[in-house]
């Protein structure tokens, strides 16, 4: 078996993902890591995937990754303790949160 280089590993303290990549449609630009205020990401070592959460649990929810990326292709995944949601009083309709 070769030998693989292990050059990052993730901060897997809770099963925390704060955000999901649709892998159909990321094209690994790494948008999402160059506006990160955190380094939350690392670009992913194989060309045209998405980006590794490197360090999930310190992402701040503030949006820029979603908001910034080319393709649409970043959606949240809110914490228990921010999923808002409400009702439409005229149809009844229950609404999330949504950035998209």
């Amino acid at each position: 078996m070769p030998h693989k280089e292990v050059l990052a590993l993730p901060n897997i303290v809770t099963p925390a993902n704060p955000v999901t990549f649709n892998k159909d449609v990321c094209t690994g630009c790494n948008t999402c890591v160059n506006v990160c205020q955190i380094d939350v990401f690392i670009p992913n070592p194989e060309k045209g995937q998405p980006p590794v959460i490197l360090h999930p649990d310190e992402c701040w929810y503030c949006g820029c990754c979603v908001n910034d990326c080319p393709n649409h292709a970043i959606t949240f995944n809110w914490p228990v303790q921010q999923r808002a949601y409400w009702k439409d009083k005229a149809t009844g309709k229950i609404l999330r949160d949504s950035l998209k």
